[in-house]
């Protein structure tokens, strides 16, 4: 490729080949499709080569196009490894990162902490990323990341912040006309609500000795939040993290001292990511309040 190569090109390259259509590439770069077009006909033009066999709709790669994007990848993760060394390096405490978390928590625990932060430094800003699927660190879609399993991949730095304790909760009102179970066994009649995917849902009870099967499943939702308060509704019983669950006076604790749901809580950053000031103070501050949590 000659001097006067354009970054740009190759990306749109990589997205449509990713995505499979300039509309899918567009959406993903966040950009018009003609845009994303152009770029990727300036390529082809630049390269003297047939990237895609165009149909009205799909983007097909030709042999040139497979043989480009396996280059094309190893450029991309160049680049976002340039990115995150870059973001390391930033000593200044301003600017903005990125947290994403689990709904629950980003909404009833990460405001205490992000206020404690804001009079630590009143000029760094947070945004905080809801998301209940995992969010990758490595493609920069967040800095830090609080999950509840260790990460695998071997340039991200984890620390165990604490194992939480979270039990089966029920709604006062639901308890009123259902009762309250005194066995695991008294489980098997009750309804519960399921989070995201149900089979997921029920092994994960499973290992942790509760038994649900899909008749007992009469609602969900793949927001922690809707299920939550389709809990406080009297939908069903749903898990939560005791801390969370604390701070609503119409949530039930059952069966404690019987049942055991306590799970890990880890807080995870890029290692380069780590050599920041800022993500620093952040991810230390995280590690001290959810600690405590």
């Amino acid at each position: 490729m000659d001097r006067g190569f354009d970054w740009t090109h190759m990306r749109a390259f990589l997205a449509t080949a990713e995505t499979g259509s300039l509309s899918a590439a567009a959406r993903q770069l966040a950009v018009t499709q003609p845009t994303v077009g152009r770029q990727v006909a300036a390529l082809e033009q630049e390269l003297r080569l047939a990237l895609f066999e165009r149909t009205a709709r799909a983007m097909t790669l030709t042999d040139a196009g497979r043989d480009l994007l396996v280059e094309a990848r190893r450029m991309g993760d160049a680049a976002q490894r340039i990115s995150v060394i870059a973001q390391g390096r930033t000593d200044g405490l301003d600017g903005t990162i990125r947290v994403t978390a689990s709904d629950m928590m980003s909404a009833y625990v990460l405001p205490d902490t992000l206020l404690k932060l804001r009079s630590i430094a009143p000029r760094l800003r947070v945004d905080v990323v809801a998301a209940n699927d995992i969010r990758d660190i490595l493609k920069r879609e967040a800095d830090i990341a609080i999950r509840h399993v260790r990460p695998t991949e071997p340039d991200l730095i984890a620390r165990k912040i604490s194992d939480a304790s979270a039990h089966l909760y029920a709604s006062k009102d639901y308890v009123t006309r259902r009762g309250m179970p005194a066995t695991v066994e008294d489980l098997k009649e009750h309804d519960f609500i399921s989070m995201a995917d149900d089979d997921l849902f029920i092994a994960a009870m499973a290992d942790r000795g509760i038994p649900v099967t899909r008749d007992n499943l009469r609602a969900g939702s793949t927001s922690g939040i809707t299920t939550w308060e389709m809990m406080r509704k009297g939908f069903g019983l749903f898990p939560m993290s005791d801390h969370i669950a604390e701070q609503f006076d119409d949530a039930l604790r059952l069966l404690d001292g019987v049942t055991d749901l306590t799970f890990p809580v880890w807080l995870v950053t890029h290692r380069d990511l780590h050599t920041s000031k800022r993500i620093r103070l952040v991810f230390d501050l995280l590690t001290d309040m959810l600690s405590e949590s």
